[in-house]
């Protein structure tokens, strides 16, 4: 199933990969200098720390001789990145040379060049999206817009439940609900409370010996958690705002740390929305697991599933097989993609 949605995502999605082998980013190798292989461990902007294949830490930046070329990215390099640097004489600093192609990657749209890409990590073993049922309340179809990006990418993808040290009795029904709608589909649930420490060894149990992009809203307390398992790291944290219910940004830019248990984590500023310019309709119908399962029994092959007659995801909703809640993220989705003019659609990057 995942080749076949690969597959379909393979003009547009999935171009980044290709534009190494088409030369889109180009860079300009020294003939005389050696260049030696790091791994971007920070991200603040003009500067990266790169950590060398010795260990060594450098901070390097592009000074020119890497361009983007066509690519409609508002950062050619993520944390994550593999990169060939070459060292300036006589200084503690590098120069970027070289990406090396990716495995893989997590993008979104800008939030503020509303027509260009940014690379949130790239080379990672997986996912965990951060949410909570309180405090602040669940929004849900925040999770289904995150596993639309990194699903396309076959990233395994986790549910992480904060704060159910929180929780009442329907607070409880309503995370047995979401256990019921994601694990059958690959997507783990597990509940956790940073305060109260039930559920961390699970928590931590999925974190070990993997590279684990881990996102969410702002005040789900991803720092917290994070703290709960690896107290040395002092991440930064803060309460809820009691004015609009809403976290508030700790983490200020994207970075690698190192578990003592094993593993590492990349903690990244919290994400307030996600949209999509970078997908077709069906691109999104495709990448809705359950959907693209039930396609096949649908009267048209290009069914997106909306107010086509005979369709087979509609049928499954209304009896119950598939999640009514999962369809209606999908139509929020589909919306802003079809509401669109073809024209802001950046699909060929």
């Amino acid at each position: 199933m995942y080749l076949i949605v690969k597959w379909n995502f393979s003009v547009s999605y999935h171009v980044i990969h290709a534009s190494y082998k088409n030369q889109r980013i180009t860079s300009y190798e020294s003939q005389t200098h050696k260049l030696e292989k790091g791994t971007v461990i920070k991200s603040t902007g003009k500067w990266y720390a790169i950590k060398l294949e010795t260990g060594e830490m450098i901070n390097c930046r592009i000074v020119g001789k890497l361009r983007l070329g066509e690519l409609k990215l508002t950062n050619p390099i993520a944390v994550g990145d593999e990169v060939m640097l070459e060292k300036e004489s006589g200084l503690e600093t590098g120069n970027i040379k070289q990406i090396l192609p990716r495995c893989n990657y997590v993008a979104r749209q800008s939030p503020r060049k509303k027509r260009r890409l940014h690379l949130l990590c790239a080379n990672i073993d997986q996912a965990m999206v951060i949410t909570t049922i309180k405090n602040p309340q669940l929004k849900p179809g925040f999770i289904d817009r995150f596993l639309l990006t990194t699903t396309p990418q076959d990233i395994p993808t986790i549910i992480i439940v904060n704060k159910k040290d929180l929780w009442a009795a329907e607070d409880e029904e309503v995370f047995g609900g979401l256990r019921a709608i994601y694990e059958p589909l690959g997507y783990p649930v597990v509940a956790v409370s940073a305060l109260s420490g039930e559920g961390l060894d699970e928590f931590q149990q999925h974190l070990s010996d993997k590279l684990t992009f881990i996102s969410g809203h702002s005040g789900v307390g991803k720092s917290s958690l994070v703290n709960a398992v690896q107290p040395n790291l002092e991440l930064s944290t803060k309460e809820i705002s009691d004015y609009s219910g809403k976290g508030q940004h700790t983490t200020t830019f994207a970075e690698i740390h190192d578990l003592a248990f094993g593993g590492q984590i990349i903690d990244t500023p919290g994400i307030k929305e996600l949209a999509f310019i970078n997908m077709e309709p069906h691109d999104v119908a495709h990448n809705f697991v359950e959907f693209f399962e039930a396609l096949q029994h649908c009267k048209f092959r290009d069914c997106l599933h909306i107010d086509e007659p005979h369709c087979a995801v509609k049928a499954a909703v209304e009896e119950g097989s598939i999640s009514i809640l999962r369809y209606q993220n999908y139509l929020g989705v589909m919306g802003d993609v079809l509401n669109q003019n073809h024209w802001e659609r950046e699909t060929d990057w």
